[in-house]
């Protein structure tokens, strides 16, 4: 009988998980992550900057990564 009422008790729990959940299923799991994330290099930036060396080429080109680049 004790092995019923925790079966029952665990269906009941995921139950509840599942309805508390039911809203962030609808979207992908990568969905909102970075937002709009540009491809790299000074020609797809929405203003032109004033200098750019090959360091800032490695650095933007090295985002959203952890590591630095090697070159800087």
């Amino acid at each position: 009988m004790g092995l019923i009422k925790l079966a029952a008790a665990g269906v009941a729990g995921y139950a509840l998980y599942k309805y508390a959940t039911r809203e962030r299923e609808a979207e992908p799991a990568h969905a909102g992550t970075y937002g709009h994330v540009r491809d790299a290099g000074p020609e797809n930036m929405a203003s032109n900057p004033q200098r750019w060396s090959k360091t800032d080429e490695a650095i933007d080109e090295s985002f959203p990564a952890s590591d630095p680049p090697a070159t800087y």
